[in-house]
């Protein structure tokens, strides 16, 4: 950008009064000073004109060569080391279990059951080092609650699927397993309220004598008209002996930790992990412990709600069954003597634990992988 202007007539002025001139001619020009990058020339030259009167006159001129500060784009500070600091971390006090706070340890899937092996001993369906795992974390923990989500027991001899001779004559073993879970369980927590809620497993029990023996459906013992059916879970496996609540009615039933966050043994399933999602749509707005699937899954969801955003989890613990095959599943396969074959499921083994406010208070939830008869939980190991 060049600017040039007449400044006066007679000696040239001096370097100041040029200064002041070239500032002069920026304003005249409605130039701003903050705008001029850099002045890359300046020049003072005279030239000769003729007045009205044909007289010679000289004037004193000057030419200003700059560039705006916006020609290069904007200027910032180079980024430079910052200043050291020096600090404390002030420490956070923790407890061990603040008061008005209670645990619930979610117990998944074991697929109690058996099959025969080529001596016709029992091979169990479920993970007895698994088992072992969980009820230890139970024992440590002495919880309020134990929810177990459903499917403990495989049952399949009632199941509608063929079944091999080498599950035939099976089901009173897994009864008398079952029983003694339950009686563990209580023996692990002893003042604990523990929820047995009915996976689609157990109901292969009910179902089949509706299915195939309609008068056996509700029978119970003589003069025992408030008992439970005798052939049920919870009267089978002696919940009464162990204080357990059954919740019957798969799909159906459900518990609440606290008015935050349910259990169900859940009936859907999803490939990729993403079952987990499933259960957010629609427009349930709270958190869900889920069994069924065999898999460990978590995924969380914030969401606009009246007072504010709400984060809400969806989580399955996994299984405590065998995951090489031995439950019987849509993947897996029979030897020519009916016996499970070795496969790989996509099941996870574990367990979760929820520690919460009772009420419409809040909740942690802490999922604890089990692998290969180990289990790692709040620093320190597991094993058997």
């Amino acid at each position: 950008m060049a600017l040039s202007k007449d400044l006066q007539e007679g000696p040239p002025p001096a370097k100041k009064e040029v200064l002041g001139k070239i500032a002069t001619l920026l304003d005249r020009n409605g130039i701003d000073v903050d705008e001029v990058g850099r002045i890359t020339r300046v020049s003072l030259y005279q030239s000769l004109t003729k007045n009205d009167e044909g007289e010679a006159e000289i004037h004193d001129l000057v030419g200003v060569q700059l560039s705006p500060s916006w020609e290069d784009g904007p200027q910032w500070d180079f980024v430079s080391q910052a200043a050291p600091v020096k600090c404390s971390v002030k420490p956070v006090k923790g407890l061990q279990k603040p008061e008005g706070w209670q645990t619930a340890v979610i117990v998944p899937d074991a697929q109690i059951g058996y099959y025969r092996d080529a001596d016709g001993e029992l091979v169990p369906t479920h993970d007895e080092d698994a088992i072992s795992l969980c009820l230890s974390a139970i024992r440590d923990l002495n919880p309020e609650v134990v929810v177990c989500v459903g499917d403990m027991l495989d049952a399949p001899e009632f199941g509608k699927y063929r079944l091999s001779p080498a599950f035939a004559l099976t089901t009173q073993a897994s009864i008398d397993r079952a029983t003694t879970f339950a009686a563990e369980l209580r023996a692990c927590a002893p003042d604990a309220k523990i929820i047995w809620i009915a996976g689609n497993h157990e109901e292969r029990i009910t179902n089949a004598a509706l299915d195939n023996l309609k008068a056996a459906f509700g029978l119970k013992r003589g003069n025992d008209r408030e008992g439970l059916p005798v052939l049920s879970v919870p009267f089978l496996c002696r919940f009464d002996d162990a204080d357990i609540s059954y919740l019957a009615g798969y799909p159906a039933s459900s518990y609440w930790i606290n008015q935050r966050i349910k259990v169900i043994h859940g009936n859907k399933v999803r490939s990729n992990g993403s079952t987990a999602h499933a259960y957010f749509n629609g427009d349930s707005k709270s958190s869900v412990l889920y069994g069924h699937i065999h898999r460990r899954e978590w995924a969380e969801k914030t969401r606009q709600d009246w007072d504010g955003a709400k984060t809400i989890l969806a989580a399955s613990p996994g299984t405590l069954a065998r995951t090489d095959g031995a439950v019987p599943s849509t993947r897996g396969g029979l030897d020519l003597d009916g016996r499970p074959l070795t496969v790989v499921e996509d099941w996870q083994q574990g367990y979760g634990v929820v520690t919460f406010q009772p009420g419409d208070g809040n909740f942690f939830y802490e999922q604890v992988a089990i692998h290969d008869g180990q289990a790692w939980f709040r620093g320190k190991l597991y094993t058997v």
